[in-house]
């Protein structure tokens, strides 16, 4: 990506943070911490997750008491899991087998995540980008053409309805928070994925109307796949 590309896209200037398999729950910890107590720029990067976590967003969880910090930690050691996981969520096999479940700070859907995921999150002042109103969709509207840089010459890259895709298959999901003054953009990435995973999870009730078309009903590609 040349100067004047990102002058174009309006990338501004951030402090770089990469990790390796930095466990999903503390990145969340450091991301909000960020957020919320930080006057920089930043950008996270984490190539995976060691042990496979469902992550849902803050209206996917009711209430819950755990002894944990706000973002909440929600175990399958005994905690009161609410309703609303129970519509996304295939419970009982997700204590059977001990899968942890974390509610983050942002919104989005629900995922789950493992070695085969990437993340990158952008946690930016509500000035760092010069025009850019801080609302979701002018958010995900730059971090596409942001994207669309790092992916030109791959598939068909594109957004689609709040997903990263690559023609009709999604590969990246996203979620925001925004605050007075700031806000975090962060994706979790499909670099590969264990099939054996996807059993923890219900297909959702409403989802976007493109991939509830019979022939992208599986819409989820590894990166591998076009690179």
């Amino acid at each position: 990506m040349t100067v004047s590309q990102i002058r174009n896209v309006g990338l501004p200037l951030m402090k770089l943070v990469r990790w390796e398999g930095v466990p999903i729950l503390r990145q969340l910890q450091l991301e909000e911490q960020l957020l919320r107590t930080s006057s920089e720029n930043w950008c996270i990067i984490n190539d995976g997750t060691k042990n496979p976590t469902i992550v849902m967003g803050i209206s996917g969880i009711s209430k819950c008491n755990t002894p944990t910090s706000r973002m909440g930690h929600v175990t399958t050691n005994g905690h009161k899991i609410g309703l609303k996981p129970a519509e996304l969520l295939k419970l009982d096999t997700v204590l059977n087998d001990r899968i942890p479940v974390i509610r983050r700070f942002s919104g989005g859907g629900t995922v789950i995540v493992d070695h085969g995921t990437v993340f990158v999150s952008f946690i930016c002042n509500k000035d760092a980008v010069s025009g850019l109103q801080p609302y979701p969709q002018p958010i995900m509207s730059w971090s596409s053409q942001l994207y669309a840089l790092v992916f030109r010459g791959f598939d068909d890259f594109n957004l689609r309805e709040n997903d990263y895709v690559f023609g009709d298959r999604k590969f990246g999901g996203n979620a925001q928070s925004i605050t007075k003054n700031r806000w975090i953009h962060h994706t979790s990435f499909l670099w590969d994925y264990e099939v054996s995973n996807m059993a923890y999870l219900k297909h959702p009730a409403r989802a976007p109307e493109y991939r509830m078309r019979e022939e992208v009903r599986l819409e989820m590609r590894e990166w591998r796949e076009v690179g």
